[in-house]
C-alpha cells in the first residue's frame, strides 16, 4: 500500500481541527484518539467521514472477532466492548448492551498529530484527497471554531444517588471477600455505574471538550458511531494502554493496579505517592494481574520471550497516582493482532483472577452491562500495528443519557470503606468534569 503524506509547517490544536471537520462532514463517524503528549503517548489521531464501517451487536450470530477478520489493510479506529468476551468464553453468562459490541471504521486520509513535537501530518492513499483536506484546514478560521465550541451545557445530576451506590458497592466488596476466602477467586475488579441526562442532545464533541478541559489523559479520546442510523458515542479519559504490537513482531501491555488521590499540597501529595508504592495490598494486586497477563500472552507469544520490563512503576496524572507494570513478548510467527486480542480478552486488569471465574462473579454482582467500558479503543495503523487502551474512566453516550463508570480491584485484605473511598477518587472527577 502506497501511503502519501503532507506535513504542515504550523501547529493547530487537534481539538480545533476536530470541531472544524465535524462541522464540515458531521460528527457521526468521527474518531479522535487523544493524548496529552507524555512518554509512550505522544501521538493523537483524527479521522472523519470514514470509508468503511464494520459493526456488530451483541447476539450469537454476530461475532465481533469474525467481523474483525474482514478488515483490509488501511487505517482503522473503533471500539470493542467488554461483552465481546461472550465469544471467548461462551459458557459464562454475559449481558447484552444497547451499545454496539464492535464499531470500527477505516479512514483515508487520517490526520496524525505529534503532541510533543507540535507536528501535524495528513496521510492517505489518495494524494488529491490529502491536498483537499490540507486546503480546508489552511483556510479554517480558528477563532470562529473556538467561539463555536459550546461550553454552557446543562446536565441533570438528580439520579446519581452516590450514597446508595456506595452502600451497594461495599456490600459487593464483602461478597467478593467471602468468595476469595472460600478459594473461589483470588481477585475481582468490581465496578459501578451512574447515569446523568442532558437537557438536550448536545454534540458529543462539545461534551468531550468540556471533559478534556479538566481531565486530559494519555490514552483518551472520543469515537462517535452510528448504528442503524442512531448516534452513540464513547468518551474516554483512560490512562491505561492495553495491547500494542510493533513491526518487529513484539507485543506490549501496561496494566494499572493501585491508586491514590493527588493533593494540591506537595507534601501530602508526595506522601500519597509513597504510601502507594510501599503498600503491600496494592503491590500484590498489581503483581497478580502481571502474572495473569503473562499467562494470556503465553498463548500467542514464543516460549521464553515474555519479560516484565517495568514492575510497579509510579505514574502520576492530574487527579490520581497509579502503579503501572509493563509486560512484553515476541509474537509467534503464525499469530496476528486478532489472535492476540482473543487471547487477552477481556483485559486482566479489569476482570480479575482466575479471569473466567472472575467474569462470572462480576456478572452476578454488578447487575448492568459494561458495554464499551472495560473494553478498548482499537487503532490499526497502515502497517498493521495494533494499539489499544483499556476503557476505564469513560463515558457512554446515547440520546440524552450519559453513563459514567469506575471500579476497583478487590482482594482478600480489601476494606469495604477504603475501596469505596478509592472508587470515589476515580468516579467523582468524572462527574465533576461535567459540572
Amino acid at each position: 500500500m502506497n501511503i502519501n503524506s503532507i506535513k504542515f509547517n504550523y501547529w493547530i490544536e487537534p481539538e480545533f481541527i476536530a470541531h472544524f471537520l465535524a462541522l464540515r462532514f458531521g460528527e457521526q463517524g468521527l474518531s479522535w484518539l487523544d493524548s496529552h503528549g507524555i512518554e509512550n503517548a505522544e501521538y493523537s489521531f483524527l479521522g472523519v467521514n470514514p470509508k468503511t464501517i464494520i459493526s456488530s451487536k451483541n447476539n450469537s450470530y454476530d461475532n465481533p472477532f469474525e467481523k474483525l477478520e474482514q478488515i483490509d489493510q488501511g487505517f482503522w479506529i473503533g471500539w470493542l466492548s467488554y461483552e465481546a468476551g461472550s465469544w471467548i468464553e461462551p459458557k459464562n453468562s454475559w449481558r447484552e448492551s444497547e451499545i454496539a459490541t464492535l464499531w470500527i471504521a477505516s479512514y483515508d486520509p487520517i490526520i496524525r498529530f505529534n503532541i510533543l513535537r507540535k507536528e501535524i501530518t495528513i496521510e492517505g492513499t489518495n494524494l488529491n484527497e490529502i491536498e483537499e483536506y490540507k486546503k480546508l484546514i489552511d483556510e479554517m478560521n480558528i477563532q470562529k471554531i473556538k467561539d463555536g465550541i459550546t461550553k454552557s451545557l446543562i446536565f441533570d445530576f438528580s439520579k446519581l444517588n452516590l450514597v446508595k451506590k456506595g452502600e451497594k458497592f461495599r456490600e459487593n466488596v464483602l461478597k467478593i471477600k467471602k468468595l476469595i476466602s472460600q478459594g473461589d477467586i483470588f481477585q475481582a475488579n468490581l465496578t459501578t455505574q451512574v447515569e446523568i441526562e442532558t437537557s438536550e442532545e448536545y454534540k458529543y464533541l462539545d461534551i468531550y471538550s468540556k471533559i478534556r478541559s479538566k481531565l486530559k489523559a494519555p490514552f483518551g479520546g472520543v469515537i462517535i458511531g452510528s448504528i442503524g442510523g442512531e448516534k452513540e458515542g464513547v468518551l474516554s479519559t483512560s490512562p491505561e494502554r492495553f495491547l500494542k504490537t510493533s513491526d518487529d513482531g513484539y507485543v506490549e501491555t501496561r496494566p494499572i493496579k493501585g491508586t491514590r488521590p493527588r493533593n494540591s499540597n506537595k507534601e501530602i501529595d508526595a506522601l500519597n505517592a509513597i504510601d502507594l508504592i510501599t503498600n503491600e495490598k496494592d503491590r500484590a494486586e498489581n503483581i497478580m494481574i502481571v502474572d495473569l497477563l503473562r499467562n494470556d500472552l503465553g498463548k500467542v507469544c514464543e516460549t521464553g520471550s515474555i519479560v516484565v520490563t517495568e514492575l510497579l512503576k509510579l505514574e502520576s496524572y492530574p487527579k490520581v497516582h497509579h502503579l503501572t507494570s509493563v509486560i512484553r513478548g515476541k509474537i509467534q510467527n503464525k499469530k496476528n493482532w486478532i489472535d492476540i486480542l482473543k487471547a487477552c480478552w477481556p483485559g486482566g486488569s479489569i476482570t480479575g483472577a482466575p479471569k473466567v471465574r472472575a467474569c462470572q462473579r462480576i456478572y452476578e454482582l454488578e447487575g448492568f452491562d459494561r458495554g464499551p467500558y472495560c473494553g478498548s479503543f482499537l487503532k490499526l495503523d497502515w502497517n498493521g500495528e495494533l494499539d489499544s487502551n483499556i476503557l476505564i474512566r469513560s463515558f457512554i453516550l446515547k440520546k440524552k443519557k450519559i453513563k459514567i463508570f469506575a471500579g476497583c480491584g478487590i482482594v482478600n485484605d480489601s476494606i469495604p470503606s477504603k475501596e469505596n473511598e478509592e472508587l470515589n477518587w476515580k468516579l467523582l472527577p468524572l462527574i465533576d468534569s461535567l459540572r
